[in-house]
């Protein structure tokens, strides 16, 4: 989950307006894109805490949250999806199996 913030965010900081527009401006490209999609995008900032954990894990649950997974390793090749991630090359996340 990446991107840049929206207006959106800006609004729940609190910011003035100037910030907003300038987080509409970085965030255009990718909210014109996922509109073409039928999609929608919002900027969530997240923290290492388990309430924002449990957030996502219903949203993801609900189907309002799709992860883009670009690559999947076993779990013996940990050492390689490290360095494929590593590389810059992964647009998405990379995920290691235990199966």
């Amino acid at each position: 989950m990446t991107g840049p913030p929206d207006p959106g965010f800006a609004k729940q900081l609190g910011a003035p307006k100037s910030i907003a527009v300038v987080m509409g401006l970085l965030s255009r490209k990718v909210r014109k894109q996922a509109r073409r999609l039928g999609a929608s995008y919002s900027f969530l900032f997240v923290q290492a805490n388990g309430a924002q954990l449990r957030k996502l894990a219903s949203l993801y649950d609900a189907g309002h949250l799709r992860p883009l997974i670009d690559k999947t390793f076993p779990f013996d090749e940990t050492l390689e999806a490290l360095a494929y991630v590593e590389q810059g090359r992964a647009n998405g996340k990379v995920v290691i199996t235990l199966d």
